[in-house]
C-alpha cells in the first residue's frame, strides 16, 4: 500500500513538473511575441513621424514645383497608402501579410520621395529654402531612426521565430496558434537605398 502511494505521488509530481515546463514554454513564447510587437510599434512611431513631415515637404515644394503636380500627388498618395498599411500592421504585428503590406507601402513611399528629391535638384530656390532645409534635416534624422527600429524589430522576430521552431516549443507554438512573424525585408534592390534628402 505504501509503495502504491509513493508511486502515485511520484507520478503526480512528474505530471506537475511537465505541466510547469510547458507553461514556461508558453509564457516565453508570449513574452517573445510581445517583444516583437513592441519592436514593431517603435517602427510605427518613427514612420508616423516621417508621414507627418511629408505634407509639409509637399506644401513647401508646391510653391516652387508648379509643373511637377503629378509627382507631388504621387508622394501624397503613397503616404496615405503607407499610413493605411501601417495601421493595419500595427494593429496586429503577428499578421505576416499585414507586415509585408506595410513594407511594400513604405517602399513605394520611399520611391515617390526619391523621385521628388531628384526633381527638386532642378529648383535652386527650393534647395535654398529654410523650411525645406529644416524638413531635410528632420527626414534624415527620421530615416536613421527608422533604420535602427527596423533592425531591432528584425532581431526580435528572429528570436521569436527561432524559439517557436525549436523542439518542444514548436509543439506548444502550433497548438496555441503562435504563427511565424514576418521580417521587415525590402524585396526590390532599388528600394534598399535610404531616401536621399540632400538639397546641397
Amino acid at each position: 500500500m505504501g509503495t502504491m502511494i509513493f508511486i502515485a505521488g511520484g507520478f503526480i509530481v512528474f505530471v506537475i513538473l511537465v505541466a510547469l515546463y510547458f507553461v514556461g514554454i508558453y509564457n516565453k513564447l508570449v513574452q517573445l511575441r510581445n517583444r516583437f510587437g513592441n519592436a514593431y510599434s517603435q517602427i510605427d512611431v518613427q514612420l508616423k513621424r516621417r508621414y507627418d513631415l511629408i505634407p509639409n515637404l509637399v506644401e513647401t515644394a508646391k510653391g516652387y514645383m508648379k509643373h511637377e503636380r503629378d509627382t507631388l500627388e504621387a508622394v501624397i498618395q503613397a503616404r496615405n497608402q503607407a499610413v493605411s498599411a501601417g495601421k493595419s500592421a500595427a494593429g496586429n504585428p503577428s499578421d505576416a501579410a499585414a507586415v509585408q503590406g506595410a513594407v511594400a507601402a513604405d517602399a513605394a513611399l520611399s520611391g515617390a520621395l526619391g523621385r521628388l528629391f531628384a526633381l527638386s535638384e532642378s529648383y535652386p530656390d527650393l534647395k535654398a529654402n529654410q523650411n525645406m532645409l529644416s524638413i531635410q534635416e528632420e527626414l534624415s534624422s527620421t530615416e536613421n531612426r527608422i533604420g535602427f527600429a527596423r533592425q531591432a524589430y528584425n532581431d526580435s522576430v528572429m528570436q521569436y521565430n527561432t524559439r517557436r521552431e525549436q523542439f518542444p516549443d514548436v509543439v506548444i507554438a502550433n497548438s496555441f496558434g503562435f504563427t511565424a512573424a514576418a521580417y521587415w525585408v525590402i524585396e526590390e534592390e532599388s528600394e534598399r537605398e535610404a531616401v536621399k534628402v540632400s538639397f546641397s
